[in-house]
């Protein structure tokens, strides 16, 4: 029996990861905006022990409002909301660095971490697509390239912030009437290309320091990124060959980074469509794909691989002169795999959007739950994996299965804890330690 455990998030999204889940009769179009809802997917992933949960987000509105439920309750506010409901679960939310300022966004993960007794994580983005970048007053999104460099400056600032305060900045002396040592707060005085950040954070330094970081593009720029910054990736793979390459190359990064591998953690996503028997999951899974609108499909991909409207057909494969990656200054890594497993199954435009509907090029596993158990065991223990970001179908019912049906089977071959035990931060449950304050080290 391995001692080596997994680490699980749950990312969690309205009605469920496929595109039709909501048209189903059990689900409700407006769960999305219903804070009971996440409340109880929250609770439900606690009780099957996660280490985490995670909300997507982006500064705008996707596609059309007529395919699925649309918008989103912002996630910084849903996840404090959520940290009163529970007790040990990880409260990982997305925001962007092409949209955002370090100094307002290091106070709300750091009030976050604080409210939550050291749960909070950030799933730091760069934000593709034109429809973002003119929410925000530019005709176009900025080049790959340079996101990447506003990130990573906007992340130096922001640890800069985080470590303004040293721990024990707060004194409370009340015979003294002093409350706080001002030689321990060290205002940034940041000077750079993208920001100009002068003063310390008002908010002291949280429970972890700063929040577990978590990254999930799967690019060049991405994967370099994430060797330097990043504690936790997400990532889409469609074949246990493919996640082990990306697994083995981004920890060599790491190493190449002067990390410790361990100090990341690379999880793919898995939708997992959960029946007793193979043949019923196999039918639950036609029946989403049956209640897919194709036209949303076609529309989806043609914005993705950045055609004109009507270029695809929908009974024909993808046409052979698709832009190259380098042409494509959107979502990189999600191109290159959706293009990858469509000339690699020779799939048509229709099939194709029928394997994306679940799971949007993430690996979809309709079995048994022993199967879907066999499936996790076998990456993890290939070294494709360190755990995985759980993407049900449906919301709840498919959060609900795995925790009662999956769970269980990971535990009894002891892949999974049993119980949380002592309350811990996020930070410690990935095997992560509390981050030395940079200016307390310097100070040294």
């Amino acid at each position: 029996m391995t001692t080596k455990q997994l680490h699980l998030n749950a990312f969690l999204m309205n009605t469920g990861h496929h595109e039709a889940s909501w048209r189903l009769p059990e689900s409700d179009p407006y769960a999305h905006v219903e804070l009971d809802h996440y409340v109880r997917l929250a609770r439900s992933a606690e009780r099957g022990t996660f280490d985490s949960l995670f909300l997507a987000d982006g500064p705008q509105l996707w596609g059309t409002v007529s395919q699925r439920p649309a918008g989103a309750l912002e996630p910084l506010t849903l996840l404090t909301a959520l940290a009163t409901a529970t007790e040990h679960i990880g409260l990982i939310a997305t925001a962007s660095t092409s949209y955002n300022s370090p100094y307002n966004l290091a106070r709300k993960f750091a009030s976050l971490d604080i409210i939550s007794g050291g749960r909070a994580g950030w799933n730091i983005v760069t934000t593709a697509g034109a429809e973002a970048a003119r929410n925000f007053g530019l005709a176009a999104e900025p080049a790959h390239a340079e996101r990447y460099a506003r990130a990573a400056e906007f992340l130096d600032v922001a640890l800069k912030l985080w470590d303004s305060w040293e721990d024990d900045a707060i004194v409370a002396d009340k015979a003294s009437g002093v409350w706080g040592d001002d030689t321990k707060i060290h205002p940034p005085r940041h000077q750079g290309t993208y920001f100009s950040v002068e003063g310390a954070l008002n908010v002291p330094r949280s429970p972890q320091g700063y929040p577990l970081l978590v990254q999930a593009g799967s690019s060049e720029d991405g994967k370099a990124f994430a060797a330097r910054y990043a504690e936790a990736v997400f990532t889409a793979q469609q074949t246990l060959k493919d996640a082990q390459d990306f697994y083995a190359d981004l920890k060599s990064r790491v190493v190449r980074a002067g990390r410790d591998p361990e100090h990341l953690k690379v999880l793919p996503g898995i939708v997992p469509v959960l029946a007793s028997t193979e043949a019923e999951a196999r039918a639950a899974e036609q029946e989403l794909e049956d209640h897919i609108v194709h036209e949303h499909g076609v529309a989806n991909l043609e914005r993705l691989f950045q055609l004109p409207a009507g270029t695809l057909e929908l009974d024909a494969e993808l046409p052979a002169d698709l832009p190259s990656e380098d042409a494509i200054e959107g979502a990189k890594s999600r191109y290159t795999l959706v293009v990858g497993l469509a000339r690699r199954e020779r799939l048509t435009v229709r099939q194709l959007i029928g394997r994306l509907g679940g799971g949007r090029g993430h690996l979809t596993f309709a079995g048994t739950p022993e199967q879907v158990a066999d499936a996790i065991e076998r990456w993890f223990t290939l070294g494709a994996a360190d755990g995985f970001n759980i993407m049900p179908a449906v919301l709840p019912s498919g959060l609900d299965l795995f925790v009662d049906h999956v769970v269980p089977i990971l535990r009894a071959r002891g892949l999974l804890r049993e119980e949380y035990g002592p309350r811990r931060t996020l930070r410690e449950r990935y095997g992560l330690p509390r981050p030395a304050n940079q200016y307390t080290a310097t100070l040294v």
